[in-house]
């Protein structure tokens, strides 16, 4: 619900800061002090045309601010679009803003982030309704009907409703899935042919060729030892000469190392604490004698052997043309082939499970098509309770003549369902039936859309008797209503404020009234006056209680007199005790 409403310089309104409360608010005040206006700001705050004419004379920028409390029943849904925006900041409330300014430059954020309008009007549908000469209203939208009627029904537990429902809607997801799935196998069989022979020759060259993991690796250090052999036998035989084969003139490092170690062992004996200078002189001999034995045994693996060079670059020659091919590594490589494998097994077993699912497709459709029967023909039987119920409505809100009707269409199509009746009509997410609501207001006018009634009280006392048969099944959890008092008397607008003191359990409402028999059944009222100073019009905003309000009461039945303020306190008292 709406808990707080910022305005500051918009039209007459300099600043104003509106706390709201749950339940009926009405407001009140002469015509012209501005009340529209604040509906006017709402409805630009929900994303609706603003322009630079709102801004307030001498101004720079008109600015609304909304705070809302999320509703519960809606709040997954709105979770989810805030968090694909990256808006999602607090899970309970969340803060709508406009700025338009003069450069005619109009700005619209969510939770202090910068929107488009677009994404500012689909959150703004799931907040508030308006009625009243606003295109901002729901029951006006033919995609809602359907949703409407479902949710009526549901709450009213129709023949399992809710449970065929939601079978309903799980075929159609089912059904859906095989449709893709044979759509793919029906491209996939097009190229059937080629992509299996394709995919049998890379297989095959893969396989012929049995990769060994690392295999690469090896055969690249293999190749630089062939290649590279009469130079590492020069060098290792130079290396061994250094130590073991001296010519006769030059000690070799062994006997070097010899000579040390017998030189040091004298000085131990002289010198007992230098026995650490014998330790290292002797692990050096030792170590060189360890190297020698390593080089004599590399020197036989050294192999000169033209044959294996060729088979050597052959073979890496093969590796490295399929890693070019197939991937950057043999692990890639092989990961191709089994890819491969999978792709052929589904081309060859693609006719068969084409088979598999052409017939669960003809089970669905055929399920799908009893089951949107039954929901068919749940949906008559509410929309007949819903007509009657609502029509009743509107002659108690001196809509005398005025009748309501649900119109259920469904459109045939060669490729839907069939019905019992072997007719094939089309399907959708939420059964075969095309749902929209009706309206006469006068009888012999014939039924219209309701987008075609006439503006003003007759539009809010009709969307009024709707949501008033609705309030359950409705989930936007604040509804404004303007002008709804427009043509009718103080007794219809008592009705009309107890119908709305009824919808305010299940909603916040918000009223604009002239009414005295309607404002008083408001558990917070405000009124409206337009106010001079320093030779400016501005709009002033008063939350009314105790005397405060009674006057106001008084004053809207004519002039505050005695009788005024006793006929004000009558109705207190009445509405008290309702």
């Amino acid at each position: 619900m709406l808990v707080e409403l910022q305005i500051k310089d918009f039209a007459i309104i300099d600043e104003l800061n509106l706390i709201l409360q749950e339940g009926l608010i009405t407001f009140t005040g002469e015509t012209g002090a501005g009340k529209s206006i604040i509906i006017d700001a709402v409805e630009v705050l929900l994303g609706g045309r603003a322009e630079s004419a709102m801004i307030r004379t001498g101004a720079d920028m008109a600015l609304i601010e909304g705070t809302f409390q999320l509703p519960v029943i809606s709040r997954d849904e709105l979770f989810l679009m805030l968090s694909k925006e990256e808006l999602l900041d607090d899970r309970d409330n969340l803060v709508l803003n406009r700025e338009i300014r003069t450069s005619g430059r109009n700005i619209s954020r969510v939770n202090g982030r910068s929107v488009s309008t677009t994404f500012l009007r689909e959150i703004g549908e799931y907040l508030i309704d308006i009625h009243g000469q606003s295109e901002h209203l729901s029951l006006l939208k033919v995609r809602h009907h359907i949703e409407l009627l479902d949710r009526y029904a549901s709450i009213n537990k129709i023949d399992q409703f809710p449970e065929k429902l939601i079978s309903y809607r799980k075929n159609y997801k089912d059904l859906e899935n095989i449709r893709k799935e044979i759509e793919i196998l029906l491209q996939a069989e097009k190229d059937a042919a080629r992509l299996s022979d394709l995919f049998q020759y890379q297989i095959t060259e893969i396989d012929t060729a049995s990769l060994l993991d690392n295999e690469d690796l090896d055969l690249k250090e293999e190749h630089n030892r062939l290649a590279n052999a009469e130079d590492l036998a020069k060098h290792t035989r130079d290396a061994l000469d250094l130590i073991d084969r001296s010519d006769l003139d030059i000690p070799d490092i062994s006997k070097l190392l010899g000579q040390l170690s017998d030189s040091l062992l004298k000085l131990h004996r002289l010198d007992p604490t230098k026995s650490n200078l014998l330790d290292k002189a002797q692990t050096l001999q030792d170590d060189t004698s360890e190297l020698s034995g390593q080089l004599y045994s590399y020197m036989d693996q050294i192999e000169f052997n033209p044959d294996r060079l060729v088979q050597v670059e052959t073979r890496l020659a093969l590796v490295e043309n399929l890693k070019k091919k197939y991937g950057g590594s043999i692990s890639e490589v092989k990961r191709f082939s089994e890819n491969a494998k999978e792709q052929l097994e589904r081309i060859t077993s693609s006719s068969e499970k084409l088979d598999h699912l052409k017939t669960k497709q003809i089970e669905l459709l055929s399920e799908l098509g009893n089951l949107g029967q039954a929901l068919s023909e749940i949906r008559r039987k509410t929309a007949g309770e819903l007509e009657e119920k609502t029509t009743e409505e509107l002659k108690s809100l001196q809509m005398v003549g005025a009748q309501f009707k649900v119109r259920i269409q469904q459109q045939a199509d060669p490729t839907g369902v069939t019905l019992i009746n072997t007719d094939k009509v089309a399907y959708y997410p939420d059964g075969i039936d095309q749902v929209e609501f009706l309206v006469e207001t006068n009888p012999g006018e014939g039924f219209k859309p309701l987008a075609r009634i006439a503006s003003g009280g007759e539009t809010s006392r009709l969307m009024l008797a709707l949501k008033y048969v609705l309030a359950n099944a409705d989930h936007i959890p604040t509804l404004i209503f303007d002008e709804i008092d427009q043509g009718i008397g103080g007794r219809a607008g008592g009705v009309v404020g107890n119908k709305l003191w009824e919808l305010s359990k299940n909603h916040q409402v918000l009223c604009i009234t002239h009414l005295p028999q309607l404002a008083v059944y408001g558990s917070q009222h405000f009124h409206v006056e337009k106010q001079l100073q320093l030779d400016r019009t501005i709009t002033r905003v008063n939350q009314l209680s105790g005397n405060s309000r009674v006057n106001e009461l008084a004053l809207m039945f004519g002039s505050i007199s005695e009788n005024t303020v006793q006929s004000a306190l009558e109705l207190i008292q009445n509405v008290q005790k309702s």
